[in-house]
Formats: structure tokens, C-alpha cells, sequence
């Protein structure tokens, strides 16, 4: 199936399966912000994909994941068919920001070294977001961050009814079989 993708970033990168038989296509970071005030770290792909109708697009975290202490805020992403923005991944952290002793770089960056590790800060005026390019803790740009699956999706009409079939679980919840 061909889906049409554009890159809205000159250093983004079209997404490919990683092996034969992979079910998610990996996305990789072109920038990294951080909202210290929500604690949160914002991974911009530099992609806006369209959808086919009828299709929805899956946003995953990659399994290695397990190696930074992050976790995607909203679980899965869904991509629905109308939107044409850029794909981004907005991730929960357990990084324990504190404010820097830097210094300034040739670069005009600044250097900071903190206990839970470097990275380099540049702060960004026009927003409350800050730019943060990691050297450890999280992912960084260039990083595989994410799994986008296409997928077909029925189109549901409920019928409401008094009754429903009987089933073997019934009406057993969470934990109904036991540990």
C-alpha cells in the first residue's frame, strides 16, 4: 500500500521497517524539547503522512524503551486520516529536572553537567519549551523513538439493545481468572 509521506523538516527521515516481517515502521527524532514545568519531553519527527480513509495510524513506543525512563503520555498515538501535521511523540519522564550551572559555548549553547547527567541546554524564548540535546537518560535526535503501524479500521454502527448474548467470561472484570 502506498501512503503519501512529506517531509516538513530537511533532516527527516522516511521511516522503514527494521527487519523483514516487522509490523511497525521505525520514526526517528529531528528535534527534542523539554517542558520542564510539565515535565515532559516533546520528540518532533519532521513528517506529515496522509492517511488513507479508512486506515488509522498507530504511534508505539519501540521496546527500547525499557532503557530510559520514559513513557509515551498517551499510550498508543492515533493518527486519524484528516490530520496532515507534523507527527510528533510527547513522552511522560521520571528525569528530575534542576536548574543548570552552565556556561556558555563558541556556539552559543550552553554547557551544564548536572548529576543526573550532561547535556547541552539552548534556551527558546518565544516559548516555555527548552531545547535540550541529551548525551544520556533519554532518547536523542537521530534516535529511532517510535513505531508507526497503518492499519484498516471497521466503521462500527451500534444497535442498542435490552439484552446481550451470554458468553463464557460473562460479566467477569479485571483479574476474574486469577493471577
Amino acid at each position: 500500500m502506498k501512503v503519501k509521506i512529506k517531509k516538513v523538516h530537511t533532516d527527516a527521515v522516511i521511516p522503514t521497517y527494521a527487519t523483514e516481517g516487522d509490523a511497525g515502521l521505525d520514526l526517528t527524532a529531528v528535534s527534542v524539547e523539554y517542558d520542564k514545568d510539565i515535565n515532559k519531553i516533546v520528540y518532533k519527527t519532521g513528517l506529515a503522512i496522509e492517511i488513507p480513509k479508512g486506515y488509522v495510524g498507530l504511534l508505539f513506543p519501540r521496546s527500547s524503551i525499557c532503557k530510559y525512563p520514559l513513557t509515551l503520555t498517551n499510550s498508543v498515538g492515533v493518527i486519524d486520516s484528516g490530520y496532515r501535521g507534523e507527527i510528533m511523540l510527547k513522552f511522560d519522564t521520571s528525569f528530575d529536572y534542576q536548574e543548570p550551572d552552565y556556561s556558555l559555548d563558541e556556539d552559543g549553547g550552553i554547557n551544564s553537567r548536572l548529576s543526573k547527567g550532561e547535556f547541552t541546554f539552548y534556551p527558546d524564548e518565544m516559548c516555555q519549551h527548552h531545547s535540550i540535546i541529551f548525551s544520556s537518560g533519554v532518547y536523542k535526535v537521530g534516535d529511532r523513538v517510535a513505531q508507526l503501524i497503518i492499519m484498516p479500521y471497521p466503521k462500527i454502527e451500534f444497535e442498542e439493545v435490552s439484552e446481550l448474548s451470554e458468553s463464557e467470561r460473562g460479566e467477569g472484570g479485571y483479574g476474574h481468572t486469577g493471577n
